[in-house]
């Protein structure tokens, strides 16, 4: 039985790096995850949607939103959200090695 990595299927069925499709998969990817995370924290801290709406300042339906990745959320909202649920926020940023043309 042959085996494959992760990588070479991904890269595979979705497409490699830097493609439309691959990076589109990544950022929905990192939306799920993102919003487990805001879900996993909510429920730990033993609040409701509302609950953690009305410390956030948004209605429940936002929270839901969020936790279900229906949304684009703007980045303030996320760091109100993380903030209210006592969270500490690390946010990584990674240059990639590509060539730049500046007009």
């Amino acid at each position: 039985m042959k085996t494959y990595t992760l990588e070479a299927l991904t890269d595979k069925h979705i497409g490699k790096k830097g493609s439309p499709n691959r990076d589109a998969f990544e950022y929905e990817l990192s939306m799920e995850l993102l919003g487990q995370a805001i879900k996993d924290a909510r429920k730990e801290r033993h609040l409701t949607q509302e609950q953690l709406g009305e410390l956030v300042g948004v209605k429940k339906a936002q929270i839901s939103k969020l936790e279900n990745s229906l949304t684009d959320a703007r980045f303030e909202t996320i760091i109100k959200v993380f903030k209210a649920l006592n969270a500490k926020i690390n946010f990584n940023v990674e240059l990639l090695n590509q060539k730049m043309d500046i007009a």
